[in-house]
């Protein structure tokens, strides 16, 4: 096992963190400033300053670097996972790259599992940058972290596959230039339970898609991408729309999911990191009862235990990555499971930790923590909440011991025959 970057990957690196420091990070401010406000996505613009940051990502070659394959930098998981912590520094970083969710998640599906067709009249936009996406899975009345319980449907009829429904925290589909999503529904309840839903591309026009309202995280609307509620009614569509065909969603979804995690796992590492920086600046400047506010209290405690939680989890998300890359994702879904779990709770604590030594200040929108603390607290329930993760890891421990004790009664059996 070994985490040693190549010379490509830390080649990108420097790129992209000398980028980040000196024009992406600086420009947070006046991306804010261009930003319409409010509830209402039908007035949100795209901030210019963003397509001006893009254009120089790409005129760089710092573009879709999450894709490893011919349409992206050519990086394995792990030598991506280290450009992803970095840019966890900055909430507007994903998109400059060409590296935001869900896209990335959306154009990985594309890429695997879409027709010729449906890549050159949606992967290709997406891939250049020129528009956005979104992914309907999640709904409003019943408990989504199990997708079986999905009530939507996607049903064929002739030549036509229809869909009705409502889904909700459809991240994404607020953005201007959001034009098309993935809808994921009940195609056939008598199939095996895992052959039962399908995925189908849904241009944003249809008639019957109706976003119905933006839905506010912690009070803000996380403009301009969103997270939406969407009914439809009646969506009709060709047969063509299906991503793979009929009865392949959840299989699209754990290959979907597996590299997104480390994709997030790693950016809440990144955004730990940078809070630590910034809990470490404030505490060493600032002073209260004589003493620098490192040294007061249990502060210094505070301070080791965010560097040891960090490198715990960086560590993990690196194994978790590196298993990817050499045994597949199935093969590595307890060490997913794991970071899923582990780097957004750490994350969360650094964060809250950052938030306190700077007081009041840190409530404020002078310091990026209450947008990073914002953003990690959503990943405990993103792409699975904390316990649905803990629930797969024990099953998967329990099973790995199961088969030792069977194997050791066969062997017993064998030895009385």
């Amino acid at each position: 096992m070994d985490f040693s970057r190549s010379a490509v990957a830390e080649d990108y690196l420097r790129r992209l963190s000398e980028f980040m420091n000196q024009e992406v990070m600086p420009a947070e401010a006046q991306y804010k400033q261009q930003l319409n406000g409010g509830a209402d996505w039908r007035q949100w613009r795209q901030p210019a300053i963003m397509e001006q940051l893009k254009a120089r990502a790409r005129e760089l070659g710092l573009w879709n670097l999450f894709l490893p394959g011919m349409h992206g930098a050519g990086l394995s998981n792990a030598e991506y996972a280290t450009l992803a912590e970095y840019m966890g520094r900055s909430i507007i970083a994903p998109e400059v790259f060409n590296c935001n969710a869900p896209d990335t998640g959306n154009m990985e599906v594309l890429e695997k599992y879409g027709s010729p067709e449906q890549q050159a009249q949606w992967l290709a936009p997406l891939l250049a940058g020129e528009i956005r996406s979104a992914f309907c899975m999640t709904e409003p009345d019943v408990a989504s972290s199990d997708a079986t319980n999905m009530q939507a449907t996607a049903i064929v009829e002739g030549d036509e596959v229809v869909l009705n429904g409502r889904k909700w925290w459809s991240s994404g589909i607020g953005h201007p230039n959001c034009k098309v999503l993935i809808f994921m529904g009940l195609t056939d309840p008598t199939a095996e339970r895992h052959c039962q839903h399908s995925m189908v591309l849904v241009p944003l026009d249809t008639p019957g898609v109706r976003i119905e309202r933006m839905l506010p995280v912690f009070g803000a609307f996380d403009e301009p991408f969103g997270h939406g509620e969407v009914s439809f009614t009646n969506v009709r569509l060709p047969l063509s729309a299906f991503i793979g065909g009929p009865g392949r969603g959840f299989e699209i979804a754990q290959g979907r999911l597996g590299p997104g995690r480390i994709h997030h796992c790693m950016r809440a590492i990144g955004a730990a990191e940078y809070a630590l920086e910034l809990l470490c600046a404030r505490s060493l400047v600032r002073t209260a009862f004589g003493k620098p506010l490192a040294k007061l209290g249990g502060n210094a405690d505070v301070i080791a235990n965010a560097r040891i939680g960090i490198e715990q989890a960086r560590l993990l998300t690196l194994k978790a990555a590196w298993m990817m890359d050499t045994v597949g994702v199935k093969q590595a879904m307890s060490e997913i499971s794991q970071i899923k779990v582990v780097a957004p709770n750490m994350a969360q604590q650094v964060i809250d930790a950052a938030m306190q030594i700077h007081g009041g200040a840190g409530l404020s929108e002078d310091f990026p923590l209450t947008a990073l603390y914002a953003y990690v607290r959503v990943l405990r329930i993103a792409d699975g909440p904390d316990e649905v993760h803990r629930g797969l890891i024990a099953k998967l421990e329990l099973k790995k011991h199961l088969a030792k004790i069977e194997a050791g009664i066969k062997t017993t059996q064998g030895d009385q025959a």
